[in-house]
């Protein structure tokens, strides 16, 4: 029997990557977004994350047709930059309702599906940027923190179902995120133009970055197998990154990436 599969933000960058890898390993694949798109050999269903209804009707559209759900990714997010004094309160709420609790709404609509099947997996799409705060970008750091959070949670609370959850902590990737960046400059002058200076280095990484087919395929590897740990760094280089921000000083750390991101 296939495996279904459910990846959310599934019509681009890593998100598609995923999909495309799980479609590739044998699995009915579901891309849930919140507009219509042909996705070849893909099945799409309109779903916004941020909304609780929405993506609870979709899910259940799944099962419907399926009688099954073995696979959720939650992909669906965005990122905003700027100095955390001048970052608008509703900027941040946005946010969070999607990278947060659009993670959160779906994996609540899966979970009663997966229990009652008696198993599944659950691959939440995290960030380096959790556990290593980056400066100007704070919540986005703030919000794949808390995923990283609510993820070590689940991963407790529902493995006597059958139910399996991690987070998968990318870094740097070729994709259209970066473009799609809510950016903002304000307070650039009181900052002596180190938000401006940021942003750039930022963007300049990441249009350097790995390759989206390469990180989907480590996201579909870990949907796949057979047993998971609560968090994976994608690229030796950003699991060497995550190691580091676990022993060395904090202190240490933080001023590693002030004088990588920090604009001085």
């Amino acid at each position: 029997m296939s495996r279904v599969a459910v990846v959310t933000g599934g019509t681009s960058g890593i998100g598609l990557a995923t999909a495309n890898a799980l479609k590739e390993a044998g699995a009915k694949v579901y891309v849930f977004s919140r507009h219509a798109a042909e996705l070849p050999g893909l099945c799409h269903i309109v779903a916004d994350v941020s909304n609780e209804e929405s993506v609870a009707a979709a899910i259940d559209e799944v099962r419907r047709r399926e009688g099954r759900l073995d696979i959720l990714v939650n992909n669906a997010g965005f990122g905003i930059s700027g100095a955390a004094e001048f970052t608008e309160n509703a900027d941040a709420k946005r946010l969070l309702d999607v990278n947060l609790f659009g993670m959160v709404n779906a994996t609540k609509a899966a979970l009663p599906v997966m229990r009652a099947q008696g198993g599944g997996r659950i691959v939440n799409v995290s960030s380096v940027a959790a556990p290593l705060a980056i400066p100007f970008q704070a919540w986005y750091s703030v919000s794949k923190a808390a995923v990283n959070a609510y993820t070590l949670a689940l991963f407790n609370e529902v493995k006597q179902m059958g139910v399996s959850v991690c987070a998968v902590m990318p870094g740097d990737i070729r994709t259209g995120f970066t473009a799609a960046r809510k950016k903002s400059h304000a307070g650039d002058d009181v900052y002596a133009g180190r938000i401006s200076r940021s942003v750039a280095k930022m963007e300049k990484d990441e249009e350097n970055g790995m390759a989206p087919e390469a990180a989907g395929r480590f996201l579909a590897r870990i949907a796949l197998k057979k047993r998971v740990k609560p968090y994976y760094a994608i690229g030796l280089s950003y699991k060497f990154f995550v190691l580091l921000s676990r022993i060395l000083p904090i202190r240490l750390i933080g001023w590693l990436l002030g004088l990588l991101y920090a604009g001085n």
